[in-house]
């Protein structure tokens, strides 16, 4: 906690704020993409939202209060920047925010950022046509292997919904790919 707090105020004072940015961009852009790629699919739409997460990381950094680390902080913007990026372009089309992530599902054989094999492919069709919030937490557990106590910080629900949640994607997923 006391490196935190080092590298916060390193963030937050103008000497070093620009050296501790970008620092803090190298140790997490990669993380964060991954994370939003998996909700947009996309990965223009994934850069999009990663760019405009550290935007709003470098303006409010000083509205962190330090209450959880700064990765889960970050977190929490990224997904929700990703998730208004994905209401956006939905509405711009008129569909539900599923229906996009599946029309962007269905083009990632053509994708030349996926590298994936017909099973990787279908258990991503699967995750898509889950609902938006067990789609997140599925990436989140089975993915990131991230704790359902640090999933109930980022995303503002209880541990015990987060469980139900990730059984039932399971449930879903297990069932599409055995068809």
């Amino acid at each position: 906690m006391e490196s935190q707090n080092q590298f916060l105020k390193a963030l937050t004072s103008k000497e070093t704020q620009e050296v501790a940015f970008k620092k803090l961009v190298v140790d997490y852009k990669e993380r964060l993409y991954w994370h939003i790629r998996k909700i947009l699919i996309d990965h223009d739409d994934a850069d999009d939202a990663l760019q405009n997460t550290f935007v709003k990381v470098y303006e409010n950094i000083g509205k962190f209060k330090g209450n959880s680390s700064i990765y889960t902080w970050m977190y929490k913007i990224a997904t929700n920047e990703a998730l208004n990026l994905l209401g956006k372009k939905s509405k711009q089309l008129g569909i539900s925010n599923e229906e996009w992530v599946e029309k962007k599902t269905d083009l990632l054989e053509s994708d030349v950022y996926f590298d994936g094999d017909a099973m990787l492919i279908k258990l991503q069709k699967a995750i898509a046509s889950l609902p938006e919030k067990q789609r997140i937490v599925f990436n989140m557990r089975y993915y990131e292997e991230m704790k359902y106590e640090k999933m109930s910080e980022i995303l503002g629900t209880s541990v015990g919904a987060l469980k139900a949640s990730y059984h039932h994607a399971m449930t879903k997923i297990k069932n599409i790919i055995n068809e």
